[in-house]
């Protein structure tokens, strides 16, 4: 019986992998139709019927590619750190909340922060191990960034965790049976979006990729497999978060194919965003971080927290 409930962990583990992967394939190709779109171009249009295919021509090309690696760089650093931060981004998704059990846990709330975390130094390592000044100013920026954002996230989680009482994301499809968080909780889903932006380092907080600036930022050296499995890692990240906003402030029913309806259009809006604006400026970014976003995130804590302890004390 063990053995069979391993079995089937992992079958679950594989296939949600393969899904993700396939979901990325397709994402990147939805953004380069959209982005074509946007600037009045077809985008991709020839491999196979409306250039479905696409996707994995390119993953056949870069994986195809020579492997070339710096001759300054720090070997195994640099080697390894696009493939644990593909890691980390994948095992993400075992925060995932199936009903059926299979290996969803009770503090998914503190894993996906745990593994949020660490993706960080993942960029950092990057962006050091290849010994090229642009692509340690890229993993700086980076850090300095996602770290900034990430109070604001852990936060808001906070807030959502002494609402729903519990550190499984499963608690939130329950207390959303009657209405959805998104209501609730307008000024926060809007600030949960823009950290997600920030944190995937998306335009217009896309300052570690500042191609502008810093050639491409902490991935300048990394070409053919190594430059795919970052690529993936930031696409994966996207759809995480979207599920993460479905999942938080949409409702959040596994069941219901208005969750990856409203999964879908949350992955628009990252695309859109990027078509539509400019990036900002690095001061702009941080302050933004710091003297905006924090404060309005610390007084919903408050408020949340003096609104459970009322009704504690009104039911009591």
């Amino acid at each position: 019986m063990f053995y069979l409930n391993l079995y089937l962990s992992f079958l679950g583990i594989l296939m949600l992998i393969i899904v993700v992967m396939i979901s990325v394939a397709f994402l990147t190709l939805m953004e380069r139709k959209l982005l074509g779109y946007i600037q009045i171009r077809k985008g991709p249009n020839k491999v196979s019927f409306l250039g479905i295919l696409q996707p994995f021509c390119d993953v056949i090309k870069l994986f195809s590619k020579e492997q070339i690696f710096p001759s300054m760089s720090n070997y195994y650093p640099y080697y390894l750190s696009p493939m644990i931060s593909l890691f980390l981004v994948l095992s993400s998704w075992m925060i995932l909340p199936y009903f059926t059990n299979l290996y969803s846990f009770n503090l998914s709330v503190l894993f996906f922060l745990c593994c949020l975390s660490l993706g960080v130094y993942s960029i950092m390592i990057a962006g050091w191990s290849s010994n090229s000044k642009y692509s340690l100013l890229g993993g700086l920026r980076s850090v300095a960034q996602t770290i900034s954002y990430e109070v604001s996230l852990s936060i808001i989680l906070m807030s959502f965790i002494f609402l729903v009482e519990s550190y499984s994301f499963l608690e939130f499809f329950y207390f959303q049976s009657f209405i959805w968080m998104f209501f609730i909780t307008f000024p926060l889903a809007l600030m949960w979006f823009i950290i997600c932006l920030a944190e995937t380092n998306r335009t217009p907080f896309d300052l570690a990729e500042g191609e502008s600036e810093l050639v491409s930022g902490f991935n300048v050296e990394y070409s053919s497999g190594g430059f795919a499995l970052i690529f993936m890692a930031e696409y994966a990240s996207i759809l995480l978060m979207s599920m993460l906003y479905s999942l938080m402030f949409l409702g959040g029913n596994l069941y219901s194919i208005m969750f990856y309806l409203n999964l879908v259009f949350i992955s628009f809006l990252f695309i859109l965003i990027r078509g539509t604006l400019p990036r900002m400026r690095y001061d702009k970014l941080m302050g933004m971080a710091w003297k905006s976003i924090l404060p309005s995130s610390l007084n919903f804590l408050m408020f949340f927290m003096g609104l459970k302890l009322f009704f504690h004390v009104v039911l009591i």
